[in-house]
């Protein structure tokens, strides 16, 4: 989604060797500064020279990936798709190497502004987690059911490669051939780790076969029906009846999802006059092409394969602790997405220790609500009872994405009392395509275009209502909304006084704990007034919780898939299918899950560091404002950002 998720799993384009030219000139300039001394305006050119080097520096990095040009609305490189070699992985890293040595090497940290520190210290950051990560590079699961080209490459296209010119359809119709070689290029990579021992586990699979069969399903790639034969000996009204189901008979299939949004895209440069109606066929012709030479043997090769490896899948799903090297792999990762050091043992026992503090605290709404039985029973009741779910119809489900959409645009109303900046770009509801949507799976969001030409999209998984309560659809509006994710990326691309690269980072620590920390802030503004919502509000936040126990139990401590169910369903009435999907997400994804509760607990701490230190002269928008206003930041920059603002309001008054 991100530009992290979307390198470190998608791959990237090479780019040539940084040039030494003019390096002398640099490093005499870097000498220069390092005799100056630490004057106000002596920072404050050092601090602009930084910054125009993170100018060229992030346009340098967004060439290795035309996709998150896209991302960001930037049409240079608009025909092109991701290179997702190793090779091109082993080429940004090595890139990212040189950039950081020549930062270390041309500036002083003495003369750089208390931001530019921030910066700069973010940026090696940055380099630090590749290299802790780059030598298990074959442990991961390249595609599964969370994640993978297969699925994310179609919904790029569908969703952000936007179609407003000719120009913009060939290149629509080139980036199908990209895409069918980036599928090849993943599948290799699969193969890869494969051969090292690395399977997904049978579920994973299942669920990468249904997804690709689903994009090669309908028209093109399904043939035309065959007719029937009309009898001779019929009524003339029957004959009528027949000519209509023989009309029927012979039309085209249902569109496959790519050919939908390509017939979707050339109605609307018909509509606008860009084209006529020849070129729409003969660009839609060139589509057809492409889709059944390049996309159908892409995918029918990841289908043959994937069937065939699912042989060795483990009988029984469990955490990364089975794979080669997996201990070390599960802390880095664990490192990776808390942005701490903390082992599995001690993230363990975080998680024991705020279950059983939340309990409490739905033990009071159940008392609340007058429930005649143990919290357990309480369990069972919000996770069964009918009233607690829209119908599993197309009315339900436009009826869970409105009221959403009513939780936000009240939430949106409350926002002034606990910020100063407000993020300028729109977001809207909208359900998961249906060839990526999963029964009781995450919702989740994506990230607008800084210039606001997309919005921010919040997208619900509503295949099965059952596994959608309505108590949590207030909690997950604000979190995936206002003033969670929406909020806290928006912000952040929007920031001017911002590098680039700092707009769009995303440590997952921050990223989710901020969202995390965005449903609590919400009960303080007022939401969740039934108790059932704030119930609900509980619920997910004991969902967090049971993942640091469930995380660290399925990867470390060889809990199976069904322990980490059990343990799950003992300590939350989330619904079922939630629960299975929940868990299966962990699975594949070691560690990530740690993220929201470790990123929420150094955020609510840093809070009430500055209350207490601070005291009336505390400002609640102020520090909101200083938290989004840098930028997504591994935990220990945060820290140090809030501590040395604390220390400048405690001068200051």
């Amino acid at each position: 989604m991100r530009k992290l998720l979307l390198l470190a799993l998608l791959g990237t384009t090479a780019l040539a060797a940084c040039s030494g030219e003019g390096a002398s000139d640099r490093r005499e300039a870097a000498r220069a500064a390092a005799a100056k001394a630490a004057t106000p305006e002596n920072i404050a050119a050092e601090t602009e020279r930084l910054s125009q080097w993170f100018k060229v520096k992030w346009q340098e990095e967004l060439d290795f990936s035309p996709m998150f040009k896209t991302y960001l609305g930037i049409k240079e490189d608009y025909d092109k798709i991701d290179d997702m070699t190793e090779g091109a992985a082993a080429r940004q890293l090595a890139w990212r190497r040189t950039a950081v040595a020549e930062m270390k090497e041309q500036f002083d940290y003495r003369l750089l502004s208390d931001d530019a520190k921030l910066w700069y210290d973010a940026y090696a950051y940055e380099l630090e987690q590749q290299e802790r990560s780059e030598p298990f590079g074959r442990r991961g699961y390249v595609m599964n059911q969370m994640y993978g080209p297969h699925a994310d490459l179609p919904n790029f296209l569908i969703n952000f490669h936007r179609v407003e010119t000719v120009d913009d359809m060939e290149a629509y119709i080139a980036r199908l051939s990209g895409v069918a070689r980036a599928l090849g290029q993943a599948l290799d990579r699969v193969q890869i780790n494969a051969a090292e021992g690395v399977h997904a586990p049978k579920f994973a699979y299942e669920a990468v076969i249904e997804q690709s069969r689903a994009l090669i399903t309908g028209a093109p790639f399904d043939p035309v029906a065959e007719a029937p034969t009309p009898s001779k000996n019929e009524e003339e009204s029957e004959e009528e009846a027949e000519a209509e189901a023989v009309a029927e008979a012979v039309s085209e299939p249902a569109p496959s999802p790519l050919l939908a949004d390509v017939n979707a895209k050339l109605a609307t440069l018909v509509e606008t006059e860009t084209i006529n109606e020849a070129q729409a066929d003969e660009l839609r012709g060139r589509a057809v092409a492409a889709l059944l030479d390049h996309i159908k043997p892409a995918y029918e090769a990841i289908i043959t394969w994937v069937e065939a490896d699912m042989a060795n899948s483990p009988d029984v799903a469990t955490g990364v602790g089975i794979l080669p090297d997996g201990e070390a792999f599960y802390t880095e990762r664990l490192a990776y997405a808390s942005t701490t050091n903390m082992t599995p043992d001690q993230v363990h026992q975080i998680g024991l220790d705020e279950v059983a503090r939340i309990r409490a605290e739905m033990e009071a709404i159940k008392e609340q609500v007058e429930f005649d039985g143990t919290l357990e029973e309480f369990f069972k009741f919000v996770r069964e009872d009918d009233q607690f779910y829209y119908d599993n119809t197309d009315e339900g489900r436009e009826a869970y994405l409105e009221a959403a959409r009513m939780h936000l645009a009240a939430m949106n109303e409350k926002l002034p009392e606990a910020f100063g900046i407000l993020p300028k770009a729109e977001l809207i509801v909208k359900r998961v395509e249906a060839f990526r949507e999963r029964d009781g799976a995450a919702q989740h969001y994506f990230t607008g275009t800084p210039d606001g030409s997309r919005p921010g999209i919040f997208y619900a998984h509503l295949s099965d209502m059952k596994a959608m309560p309505i108590p949590q659809l207030e909690v997950i509006a604000y979190h995936e909304g206002n003033p969670g994710h929406h909020m806290q990326l928006s912000i952040a691309q929007e920031m001017e006084s911002l590098p680039d690269f700092r707009g769009q980072a995303g440590f997952t620590a921050f990223v989710e704990g901020w969202a995390l920390y965005s449903e609590l802030l919400s009960k303080e503004l007022g939401a969740y007034e039934d108790p059932y919502s704030d119930f609900g509000r509980l619920t997910t936040e004991i969902w967090r919780a049971i993942r640091l126990v469930v995380d660290t139990g399925l990867h470390s401590k060889g809990w199976t898939e069904q322990e980490a169910i059990d343990y799950f369903t003992a300590n939350s009435p989330a619904a079922a299918g939630q629960i299975k999907s929940e868990v299966q997400r962990y699975i594949v994804l070691p560690g990530q899950a740690t993220a929201y509760k470790i990123g929420m607990l150094k955020i609510v701490e840093l809070r009430a560091r500055a209350e207490e230190e601070l005291g009336e002269n505390f400002d609640i928008k102020a520090f909101h404002d200083l938290v989004l206003g840098g930028g997504a930041l591994p935990m220990d920059l945060l820290e140090k950002r809030v501590d040395e603002w604390i220390a400048s309001n405690q001068k200051a008054s």
